[in-house]
């Protein structure tokens, strides 16, 4: 049995973080696995059970700061990867792929490209098609611009697996603790990140709430929010809206949902909005990079263009791109028959994202990589 090191700055809530431990969790019966974190504060995934080294070297301000902190991450992965034997050393993110780089050693190295926004940063991206083994990305879109734009044949394309069981079951364990009892909901999951569009998401929503009063808009997610409380204010609609704040089981939350919106302007693979799909949410998305258009297509659920990046605060201003969210949303919210469509299309297209796929690319790849014949066939690798 290989020994497999996962490495992530942290294991707060987060995409990648999230990815992390389930991936941790699901190879467990294969690998030896273990987590490297640079900080084990606030953990919010189950990782009980697989043994997580915590490197004690957090973020830190500025361009010399983290400099710094690459070369000693770097030597504290060196020491723990050869104290462990380790085989494989895959990393999620830029500033873990970074350190994995700097370990050196003879494990093979997988470093994850998380999201489009890691692609504005070409320096970056050519230091790790040439120092990694693969380059593990997150959608066919960023896996075929590495491929072709960086000739990196080192390119592979995984989407993030998803245990659909696990998720309704965790929706159905408890109600969500919202301010109303009755009422169309919208929801949208995510941190408090201006990459998110959320000051989008509120003015449209306010034009939707001023012709259908039943409705509601909750976001769940990391952050204070305060800004977005504010424009919420302004516009009128701050009883209509909850800024439920970060949640271990947001599945209820989901649940709850008669619509799930994603105004991002970037994505790498959106796991919160498969995980609504999961629930029979339909899906109003923006056609950002990536991943929407990918999970989506023209027939699980609604695209529209993307949207501006440029924050705007203002209550009094509201652009053509946000009246049309709001028509977009109206029209899913009153055609029973529609929204009924696109809830069957989401179901569909969710369970297509299996674990068993995830796993079984991994484990092919690892044994490429370390010279092991796998036994197709069995639960086993010798």
């Amino acid at each position: 049995m290989k020994n497999i090191l996962l490495i992530v700055p942290a294991l707060h809530q987060g995409g990648f973080e999230k990815v992390c431990a389930a991936t941790a969790r699901l190879l467990q019966p294969y690998f030896r696995v273990r987590i490297a974190v640079f900080d084990s504060a606030d953990i919010a995934y189950d990782v009980r059970g697989i043994p997580v080294a915590d490197l004690h070297l957090p973020s830190r301000p500025g361009w010399l700061g983290k400099l710094v902190y690459v070369f000693l991450r770097g030597l504290k992965l060196r020491a723990l990867m050869r104290r462990e034997h380790t085989d494989i050393a895959y990393s999620f993110g830029p500033t873990a792929n970074l350190a994995n780089i700097a370990a050196g050693g003879r494990a093979k190295k997988w470093l994850g490209i998380r999201s489009y926004m890691d692609m504005e940063h070409p320096g970056q991206i050519r230091l790790f098609c040439r120092c990694a083994d693969r380059v593990i990305c997150c959608s066919e879109t960023i896996c075929g611009e590495i491929r072709t734009k960086y000739r990196c044949d080192k390119a592979v394309a995984l989407s993030n697996p998803f245990d659909i069981r696990q998720v309704r079951e965790l929706a159905g364990r408890r109600e969500a603790a919202l301010p109303w009892r009755d009422g169309r909901v919208l929801v949208s999951m995510g941190r408090e990140d201006p990459v998110k569009g959320f000051w989008h998401l509120l003015k449209s929503f306010a034009l939707v709430h001023e012709r259908l009063a039943d409705t509601r808009l909750v976001i769940v997610g990391e952050g204070g929010f305060e800004a977005y409380r504010e424009l919420a204010r302004g516009l009128g609609i701050a009883n209509a809206v909850c800024f439920a704040g970060l949640k271990k089981n947001p599945y209820p939350y989901l649940k709850r949902g008669s619509l799930y919106v994603l105004t991002s302007h970037y994505e790498g693979f959106p796991n919160a909005m498969v995980e609504a799909m999961a629930l029979g949410l339909p899906v109003i998305a923006t056609d950002c990079m990536t991943g929407p258009r990918e999970i989506l297509g023209d027939r699980y659920g609604v695209l529209i263009p993307n949207m501006s990046p440029e924050e705007n605060f203002d209550p009094q201003v509201i652009t053509e791109e946000e009246r049309a969210l709001a028509k977009e949303i109206e029209a899913l919210l009153e055609d029973r028959d529609k929204a009924a469509h696109y809830s069957r299309m989401a179901l569909e297209r969710a369970g297509e994202y299996t674990t068993e796929t995830y796993v079984g690319k991994l484990r092919e790849w690892a044994a490429q990589d370390t010279g092991e014949k796998r036994e197709t066939d069995g639960e086993t690798d010798r």
